[in-house]
Order: C-alpha cells, then sequence, then structure tokens
C-alpha cells in the first residue's frame, strides 16, 4: 500500500476517533436495503435534532472504536454500517427508532451512551424515555403539585365560607 494512502487512513481514523469523543451517543445501524430516499428522510430527521449520519468502512469504525477505548464493538462492525452522531444521549436513537415503525429494513446494531458501549436493547429503553426538556418539565410538575394542591384548598375553604 502507498505511504499517502496510508497517511490518508491514519488521518481518517484520527478524525473519526475525535467525532467518537465529541459525540455524547453513537447508534451504530446496518442501513443495506433502505432506498436513497428512505436514507435521505433518516438523515433529514436526524439534522433537524442536530444529528448526523456517516456511512463508514469497518475496518475505519473498529480502528477508531479501538483508539478511543470502546470495547466490544468488533462483531458490530460486519457487513454494512453506518453512524449516527448526538450530541446529546437520546435524540439519535429516538429517531431512528422511530423511523424503525415504518421501515422494517434498518437494523440497529449497537450504541454508545456517554463511553458505555450499549446493545440495541438498552439503545430502544433510552429511546423510550423523554428528552431532557420533558424529563426536566416532569420534575417541575412533581414539585408544583404540593403548593398547587394547598392552592386548591385554600381557594375551596374560601368560597365555601363565602
Amino acid at each position: 500500500m502507498k505511504e499517502a494512502t496510508i497517511q490518508l487512513k491514519a488521518k481518517q481514523v484520527a478524525d473519526l476517533a475525535q467525532k467518537f469523543q465529541e459525540a455524547e451517543s453513537l447508534v451504530f445501524v446496518d442501513h443495506l436495503g433502505l432506498t436513497v430516499a428512505e436514507i435521505t428522510e433518516l438523515r433529514n430527521k436526524l439534522y433537524e435534532k442536530d444529528c448526523e449520519l456517516h456511512v463508514i468502512k469497518n475496518n475505519i469504525l473498529r480502528r477508531a472504536s479501538k483508539e478511543v477505548g470502546y470495547t466490544g464493538l468488533d462483531e458490530t462492525f460486519v457487513g454494512p454500517s453506518a453512524v449516527a452522531f448526538s450530541k446529546d444521549a437520546t435524540s439519535a436513537s429516538k429517531i431512528i427508532y422511530d423511523f424503525l415503525k415504518t421501515n422494517k429494513k434498518l437494523e440497529v446494531k449497537a450504541g454508545v451512551v456517554e463511553g458505555k458501549v450499549v446493545d440495541k436493547d438498552e439503545l430502544k429503553v433510552l429511546a423510550s424515555l423523554p428528552d431532557k426538556n420533558g424529563m426536566i418539565a416532569m420534575l417541575l410538575s412533581v414539585l408544583q403539585a404540593p403548593i398547587r394542591n394547598l392552592a386548591c384548598a385554600i381557594k375551596a375553604v374560601s368560597e365555601k365560607e363565602a
């Protein structure tokens, strides 16, 4: 192999390792069988939530994951592979699992969430969770409930006396 090709591949591995470290979560999928229009639709949905989908050679994926320290992904990088990068823990997995409801050809292989390698079942659980803003809203409603109930009780007592 030519020296220039080796240097190019080493740079690709280094760049991908950098992207792996910057991403909060990664989802590895098999996109075989999807049409160009379906992949474009998936990419557009991911871009709307500030995520990216890239088709990358398995050898590059394998080397970058080893460089970052993700173990247990070697069997994931068999056959066609694409990776979705997300800046939060749940966006990419939510979009991909929503896309799976209408397109059974896409197959989730595995993922990485906050530096931890997870299988497709764990990703499905994460996809079912509300996003950060949804969780904050749920917490605030739980915190407001006692005060709201007290205010309703005081209002009922004042209306009864009047």
